[in-house]
C-alpha cells in the first residue's frame, strides 16, 4: 500500500460522489467510500471493484464525532495515512427554503453536514493527511454559494438556483471557512480548494441538472490530483475561477 495513493470521498455511494471515487480509481488510487447506508455503500463498492477499483467501503455519517473518529481509524488501519480527502457528502435541508417562511430547522440540518461535518472530517483525517507526501482536501461547494453570482442583477435562474436560506449559505459559509484553513495551513504541503461541479442531474435536486455527475466530479479530480506548489484556498470549476 506505501505506493498507491489513498483517497477518501465522503457521500460516495452514488451520484457526484461516486463518480469522483470512480475517477480516483481509475487513476490506481485505493478509494475509501464514505457512506452511511451500509447496504448502498457496499453496493457501490461491489460496482467500483467490478470495474477494477481498489475501492473499500468507510462507514461514516459526518454529522456523529464517533462515526467520524472510527473512520479516521479504519483509514489508518488500511493503509497508515490518507493523501486526499474530498469533503463531498451535502444536503439541501428540504425545500423550499424563502428566507421569510423557511424552516429553521432546514437551515440548521444544512449548516450541520455542509460545514460543521466537513469540519469534523477534515479535522479527524488531518493527522493522515499530514503523513502524505502530497496532501490534498477538495471541499464540494456549488456556484449558488458565489455571492457575487447570487447578487447580479438579472441573473438567470440557473446560476443562482431557487431563493434558499439554507442550502446556499450554507455553501457560502463552507467557501469562508476552507478559505481559514487555506491560511492556517498555508505554510504546510496541504492543498485544500473549493470545487463547483456545476448544475448536475442528481437526486439532490431530483435529477433536474443538465450535467451528469461525472462530468460534476470532474473539477474534483482535478484539484485532487494538484501538482505540489498548486494553488490553494481557490475556488474553482472547470471554466475557471468561480468569484466569491
Amino acid at each position: 500500500m506505501s505506493g498507491e495513493k489513498i483517497a477518501l470521498v465522503t457521500g460516495a455511494n452514488k451520484g457526484i460522489g461516486f463518480e469522483i471515487a470512480a475517477g480516483l480509481g481509475g487513476l490506481g488510487w485505493s478509494v475509501g467510500v464514505g457512506a452511511r447506508d451500509e447496504g448502498k455503500r457496499e453496493l457501490a463498492v461491489g460496482k467500483l471493484r467490478a470495474d477494477g477499483v481498489d475501492a473499500f467501503g468507510v462507514p461514516l455519517d459526518v454529522t456523529d464525532d464517533a462515526s467520524v473518529e472510527a473512520a479516521a481509524r479504519l483509514v489508518e488501519e488500511r493503509g497508515g495515512r490518507l493523501d486526499v480527502l474530498v469533503n463531498n457528502a451535502g444536503v439541501t435541508g428540504g425545500m423550499p427554503q424563502e428566507p421569510t417562511t423557511v424552516d429553521l430547522a432546514a437551515v440548521r440540518t444544512a449548516v450541520e453536514t455542509n460545514v460543521i461535518g466537513v469540519i469534523r472530517v477534515t479535522n479527524a483525517m488531518l493527522p493522515l493527511l499530514r503523513r502524505s507526501a502530497s496532501p490534498r482536501i477538495v471541499n464540494m461547494s456549488s456556484g449558488v454559494g458565489s455571492l457575487a453570482r447570487q447578487s447580479e442583477q438579472g441573473a438567470a435562474p440557473d446560476v443562482t438556483g431557487p431563493l434558499s436560506a439554507a442550502y446556499s449559505p450554507s455553501k457560502t459559509f463552507l467557501n469562508a471557512v476552507t478559505v481559514q484553513y487555506a491560511k492556517e495551513l498555508r505554510d504546510t504541503n496541504v492543498l485544500i480548494n473549493l470545487g463547483c461541479p456545476g448544475f448536475c442531474a442528481t437526486d439532490l435536486n431530483g435529477f433536474r441538472g443538465v450535467r451528469t455527475a461525472r462530468q460534476g466530479a470532474q473539477i474534483a479530480i482535478r484539484l485532487a490530483t494538484l501538482p505540489d506548489g498548486g494553488p490553494t484556498g481557490g475556488f474553482f470549476e472547470d471554466a475557471g475561477v468561480v468569484p466569491w
